[in-house]
């Protein structure tokens, strides 16, 4: 990414994996994010469904005979990829199953999957007016080249653009740019290292009680 002061930053982060979400950063502080009260909310997971219609509650209570809490669990643990496909909640499978089987139900799973990554990055650049950067991580964002461009592939009007060759070779933890020079946004690749961020967000907490102690 060109060099921009943090003040005048805008990034939005796609964490892809069972869990998924995605965040918008605007000058270093998050604005927004997918995830609501609960990790239920946003995009469509490995086995969660991400956003639905309130309404569909009393709909499936009704239909289906089940109570609340059995409602929450078929929205946390059969729903998402799991629940579309019928098959798996492991993109890798459903992939596999999508090219070797040309299976209808895997690639309507992750058909959706990209769509609402997409639409949710739509919503974050209407909402920051635009970003300088679009960074995948998680499992899925750091190992899937197939569906990174599957995501992006209906972002070209806004300037971005994969270069395909850096987007097949950013896999097993590589980090970098995947774009061609001069997309708008930039899109990068950047494994998650979430127990360094705790760790420091740990020895921030212990000298900050030090100075007041």
């Amino acid at each position: 990414m060109r060099n921009i002061a943090r003040e005048a930053t805008n990034i939005i982060t796609l964490h892809l994996g069972n869990g998924c979400s995605a965040t918008a950063i605007s000058a270093g502080n998050s604005i927004d994010t997918s995830m609501g009260l609960t990790p239920l909310e946003g995009l469509v997971m490995g086995t969660r469904s991400g956003d639905l219609d309130p309404a569909i509650i009393e709909y499936i209570a009704a239909k289906e005979g089940l109570s609340t809490r059995e409602i929450e669990t078929l929205m946390n643990k059969q729903s998402g990829l799991l629940g579309i496909s019928g098959l798996t909640s492991d993109m890798r499978e459903l992939l596999a199953e999508e090219r070797e089987e040309n299976d209808r139900r895997a690639k309507l799973a992750i058909d959706i999957f990209c769509y609402r990554a997409r639409k949710y990055i739509g919503a974050y650049l209407a909402a920051m007016d635009g970003a300088d950067a679009i960074v995948f991580t998680g499992g899925i964002g750091e190992n899937s080249p197939e569906v990174r461009a599957r995501i992006c592939d209906g972002l070209r009007w806004i300037g971005i653009e994969l270069h395909e060759e850096l987007n097949r070779s950013h896999t097993d933890g590589r980090e970098g740019l995947i774009s061609k020079e001069g997309s708008r946004p930039a899109v990068y690749v950047i494994p998650t290292d979430e127990e360094l961020l705790i760790a420091r967000d740990t020895v921030r907490c212990v000298l900050k009680e030090r100075q007041h102690s």
